[in-house]
């Protein structure tokens, strides 16, 4: 590796790693046991490593053997074999060359496989709310950027420590020998080779950051702006002229950073070429004037020259070798800081499965706050400063009520009153802070995962699709489902004749979060993904929030078939969907004030009458087109 291409990948190095921070030992350990899995890759890795540096360092001196050969007038047969054994060699290093780079891909990729394997694990273990509050884009920089520079440990600075160290040592060796006093001079100009790597490395790190916040700043807007919603959003209320010069400032900023960049590049690169030349001229000069005076051979010279640089390269690289050391450490450390944060939800090593049959569902005396941010998240994912350590406050206060199996539950009441809550703990996407829920007669705490998503079922507000096929929406509750399953569900959620006239069928791809198909037609498809699921027990909330009344007629319908003899438990806001409840639950601030049939509740004249009488005067109001001053006016 010539000295200029060292300097730069030195240099590069430098930039990229001056938010470094200080490792432990533990961090250390840890590295060691992702990397023992793969420790005798890693150990013939380092030997080719250390072959091909060896290689490196012998060319150098039967190039000066050729050369005294052809000063002295030695015989032909002796340049010619130097000169084979030079080829085999450049073969051999080329092969081992080769071979390195396919260890050290191989070595890379599978511990980028590892990381990123365990990461996303992880993650997936991480209860919801550590998602309402982590930008996803941070989230995902840990498994691309972070899982990529800590791969460069292995694949890069590992096999460069080791490589650089033994041509160092061969080539002072050889360099010593041949002459000490140039060897010597040739040491004193590596700090001019050095220091200004470090200086010009400080002063590109403090433009590259504020690039990289810079394009961080346009790469979110751009998602935030280009993403269905919020370009609706931006059409709706935005000023295009105003984004767009906002958006061109920085981008004009980015630019002028690169030019300065490049030119900063450009001037230390030119230096470092200016050094590298007069360290040769010192070779060439000095060592001619000892060859002329008869104290050095003509060969030596030459062999000088060419071991010159095989050594500042290592000299070079690793005086930087800490920093790039440090650069990778610390993208361990980011993806251990993800590692290390627990998930409040764990499932227990003596998971049970829910019993057999028909199941209900209980609250008992259930109380639940959200977590604090310092329990779910982290700081850097969140992208502050620092966490919000303080609770959310309790949202359910001593609850309790019982859906039997086979039995319909619905939960009214005011926003914010902890409904969405109730559900959420069901399936298990929280845990609560006291109380029971139980599935089956059985904690929830005490069954596996497995088991619990296969009992329950549940369709949320947003009715969220992923942006994949119908087909692959649909299979997502049950991969083993037949054409005719699929077909079954889409024709009780009245979505057969849509998803026929659509393009490719099933496999129509559905867009970003289903914003291809409208509300109601993206609520229905969760509907059918819950009807194919087959679950003993569903939860719905607000499943029909987002549909006309012909769709939810119709709707209504498919999902009376489909909670018949289920356990079900029903958020909803319109309470005409609830009358036929076998049960249900009127829920303000966290507590259950009133409970009873539709017919029970209108006669004991309570919150679920006042809810009623509410609700359908404004109903009655909304579809009256006709305003009551109108018909005043017309009165008179």
């Amino acid at each position: 590796m010539s000295m200029e291409i060292t300097a730069w990948t030195q240099l590069n190095g430098l930039v990229h790693a001056q938010q470094a921070r200080p490792f432990t030992r533990a961090t250390l350990r840890r590295i060691g046991e992702f990397a023992r899995p793969h420790r005798t890759p890693i150990i013939r890795f380092l030997i080719l490593s250390a072959l091909t540096s060896l290689l490196a360092v012998v060319t150098p001196l039967l190039a000066g053997r050729i050369v005294d050969a052809l000063v002295s007038g030695g015989p032909p047969g002796t340049v010619v074999r130097i000169a084979l054994l030079i080829a085999v060699i450049a073969v051999a290093e080329a092969g081992l060359g080769l071979l390195e780079r396919r260890l050290s891909a191989a070595l890379g990729e599978d511990l980028i496989l590892d990381l990123r394997r365990a990461v996303f694990d992880h993650v997936q273990r991480m209860p919801v709310a550590f998602f309402t509050r982590t930008r996803t884009g941070a989230l995902v920089s840990r498994l691309n950027n972070d899982v990529i520079g800590a791969q460069r440990a292995f694949s890069s600075t590992l096999s460069g420590v080791v490589g650089h160290v033994v041509t160092l040592l061969l080539t002072l060796v050889a360099m010593l020998a041949l002459s000490w006093e140039i060897t010597l001079l040739a040491l004193a100009l590596l700090p001019v080779f050095v220091v200004p790597a470090r200086r010009m490395g400080t002063r590109m790190a403090s433009l590259q950051r504020e690039a990289t916040q810079l394009n961080a700043a346009m790469g979110t807007r751009m998602t935030e702006r280009f993403s269905a919603p919020g370009a609706t959003l931006v059409k709706l209320f935005g000023r295009p002229g105003e984004e767009s010069a906002e958006f061109a400032a920085r981008a004009a900023r980015v630019r002028d950073i690169g030019v300065r960049t490049a030119m900063a590049q450009y001037t230390f690169m030119t230096a470092l070429t200016l050094v590298s030349a007069l360290a040769l001229a010192l070779v060439y000069g000095l060592g001619g004037w000892f060859a002329l005076h008869g104290a050095l051979e003509p060969g030596a010279v030459v062999a000088l020259a060419l071991l010159l640089t095989r050594l500042y390269a290592p000299l070079t690289a690793l005086a930087g070798a800490r920093v790039e050391v440090m650069s990778a450490l610390v993208s361990f450390e980011r993806v251990f800081e993800v590692l290390d944060l627990k998930p409040l939800i764990d499932e227990r090593p003596d998971a049970r499965q829910v019993p057999e049959g028909p199941v209900a569902v209980e609250f008992s005396d259930v109380r639940f706050g959200y977590p604090a941010a310092d329990r779910v998240s982290l700081a850097s994912l969140e992208e502050v400063a620092a966490l919000d350590t303080r609770e959310g406050g309790e949202v359910l206060k001593g609850l309790s009520f019982r859906a039997e199996p086979g039995e319909t539950v619905a939960l009214v009441g005011s926003s914010g009153a902890g409904k969405s809550t109730i559900a959420a703990l069901v399936p298990r996407l929280y845990d609560t802070d006291a109380g029971t829920v139980r599935v089956g007669g059985v904690d929830v705490r005490d069954l596996s995962a497995d088991s619990l998503r296969a009992t329950v079922g549940m369709v949320t507000q947003d009715g969220h699709l992923f942006h994949e096929s119908v087909r692959a929406n649909l299979t997502l509750a049950r991969p083993d489902a037949t054409e005719d399953d699929l077909w079954d569900a889409l024709r009780r959620s009245r979505l057969d004749g849509l998803v026929r006239s659509l393009p490719d069928g099933l496999d129509t791809v559905v867009g970003e979060r289903g914003y291809r198909l409208s509300g109601g037609e993206r609520q229905r498809m969760t509907i059918a993904r819950l009807l194919l699921a087959r679950q003993r027990v569903v939860i719905l909330d607000e499943a029909t929030a987002h549909l006309d009344n012909t769709s939810e007629a119709a709707v209504q319908q498919a999902l009376a078939e489909a909670l018949a003899d289920r356990t079900a438990v029903v958020i909803a806001h319109r309470l005409s969907t609830v009358r036929s409840a076998d049960q249900i639950l009127v829920v303000e601030g966290g507590r259950i004030v009133e409970r009873g049939t539709h017919e029970s509740l209108l006669a004991a004249d309570g919150r679920y009458a006042e809810l009623h009488r509410t609700q359908f005067a404004t109903d009655a109001r909304a579809a009256d087109p006709v305003p009551a001053a109108v018909r005043a006016s017309e009165r008179a």
